[in-house]
């Protein structure tokens, strides 16, 4: 008697992972062709994945590299998830903050005051 190895599909995985909030969303993710399971474009999420399988799939700002490392039975507290997987994703480069204010614009009110007492002294 032959042991198989454990499957999983790859939504219910992403999904206990917890890199997607519902199963639904990963599934969405996985028809829409944005998952690879070894380098390889899935579009099926019944897709089988086993441990040792590496994905890649975008998340936000970024593309997310993870190694299955084991399957989970249910969808647990955040370290029971990242206990299923080993992140691979490659340091990006943090994306520079909005522009900050450089006092140009409307004065404030104590900076308006300022205006005013300098224009009241200054006659010309």
């Amino acid at each position: 008697m032959e042991l198989q190895a454990q499957k999983i599909r790859i939504d219910k995985w992403l999904w206990q992972a917890r890199f997607f909030k519902t199963r639904s969303l990963a599934a969405k993710q996985v028809s829409a062709g944005h998952l690879r399971l070894n380098g390889t474009k899935i579009t099926k999420t019944a897709q089988n994945v086993t441990a040792g399988d590496v994905l890649s799939f975008p998340q936000g700002r970024q593309t997310r590299v993870v190694e299955v490392v084991a399957i989970g039975t249910r969808r647990g507290p955040a370290p029971e998830a990242q206990s299923l997987y080993l992140d691979k994703t490659p340091k990006q480069d943090i994306l520079p903050a909005n522009p900050r204010f450089e006092g140009k614009g409307r004065p404030d009110k104590k900076t308006r005051r300022a205006l005013d007492l300098s224009r009241a002294r200054d006659p010309t």
